[in-house]
């Protein structure tokens, strides 16, 4: 994801799902994920995940938020396609509505069984699925300069794809569920403020020292160095609900990324014991409550942050063509909700996690 279009950084998203069975339950997704693989477009990448139940996608380089909306939208048909010639649903959750019976399963593959050896429960239980955005950096260097400066706005991404609320058949009380339960790998959570690349990786040889890591893949941070790409990581957010939410996620990425690489002053003092906080927060309301202020640190209505963050980022998003969709797309997920939002008035009719499933998945 290194090459460039002018001065607009090229992009890419990758987005996990949960293979269900009729019943709305996990079911195993390798026959699903093989069969969408070899009969489905060039346009991406079919992947396996840790947990047996999971599948993703993974966009190639994307120039315009057409060519990511584009490129979802058949990876994601695709998948669907696949699984319900197995009588089984895509199904677009931060976390599973309806619980798997018994504990799932480990992929089988070697890196995953290891992982599931040495982590045991944290990965048996980690049933989640995220959005991850990368945008093309110069170099690492200046990759750790931006993750100082886009660290604030951790938040405010998180609520734009909220989609966990229903979890295990109830009502969690946080909008992404999926981020508390992944907050439990040793390597999850917000990457502190770096003074250098140096210092960076010091703390990752630490990790995989003490064995908090078994890899530099298991780095987890919600943004990060991507070990593959000349890319940042944007890894903080549920998978999205539609596939335009997640390239409204992916545009607001890279207009931050953009932002960051253009402003040569000290990055925000901001610590990680308060970021954390304003991470807790957002991930309890989403986009219809409050989000802490990256500039204040103060409440406000997450709806008034992201138009701040679009303001921000508003030179980046016009070099991109992005600053309307950015601005309409908002204003459409701050009125109608997120993935979460949706969830909670279908679970509240019945209090049937089916019922989300069906709402997300579609009907059987």
């Amino acid at each position: 994801m290194n090459d460039q279009s002018g001065d607009v950084l090229t992009f890419g998203i990758e987005e996990e799902f949960f293979v269900v069975d009729r019943d709305g339950r996990p079911a195993p997704a390798a026959e699903v994920v093989e069969h969408a693989a070899a009969t489905g477009g060039d346009n991406g990448e079919l992947q396996h995940e840790l947990i047996q139940s999971q599948a993703e996608i993974a966009t190639d380089v994307c120039r315009t938020r057409d060519e990511a909306l584009a490129r979802l939208r058949e990876l994601r048909d695709d998948l669907a396609r696949a699984a319900r010639r197995r009588n089984r649903r895509l199904l677009p959750a931060g976390a599973p509505p309806v619980p798997e019976e018994g504990l799932p399963d480990v992929t089988r593959h070697p890196r995953y069984e290891r992982i599931g050896a040495h982590f045991g429960a944290t990965a048996r239980t980690s049933l989640t699925c995220g959005c991850h955005v990368h945008v093309a950096i110069p170099d690492k260097e200046a990759g750790v300069r931006v993750l100082g400066r886009v660290r604030p706005w951790l938040p405010a991404l998180l609520t734009v794809t909220a989609n966990s609320a229903i979890a295990d058949g109830y009502d969690t009380g946080y909008r992404s569920w999926r981020y508390q339960q992944w907050a439990r790998w040793p390597s999850a959570g917000p990457p502190p403020r770096f003074a250098s690349l140096d210092e960076y990786e010091s703390v990752v040889d630490a990790w995989l020292r003490a064995g908090a890591i078994l890899d530099r893949g298991m780095v987890y941070w919600d943004v990060r160095l991507s070990e593959k790409q000349p890319t940042i990581e944007f890894r903080v957010s549920d998978v999205a609900a539609t596939p335009e939410e997640a390239v409204l996620l992916g545009v607001l990425a890279r207009g931050l990324v953009a932002t960051a690489l253009a402003d040569d002053g000290p990055p925000p003092d901001l610590s990680n014991e308060v970021l954390r906080a304003q991470l807790w927060r957002a991930s309890r309301d989403g986009i219809s409550g409050c989000c802490p202020h990256p500039r204040s640190g103060d409440l406000a209505p997450a709806k008034a942050v992201l138009a701040d963050l679009i303001e921000l980022t508003s030179a980046a998003l016009d070099s991109a063509g992005d600053r309307e969709f950015a601005q309409e797309a908002t204003a459409r997920l701050c009125a109608e909700g997120s993935g979460a939002d949706r969830q909670l008035r279908r679970f509240a009719e019945r209090r049937r996690g089916e019922d989300v499933v069906d709402l997300l998945a579609g009907n059987p």
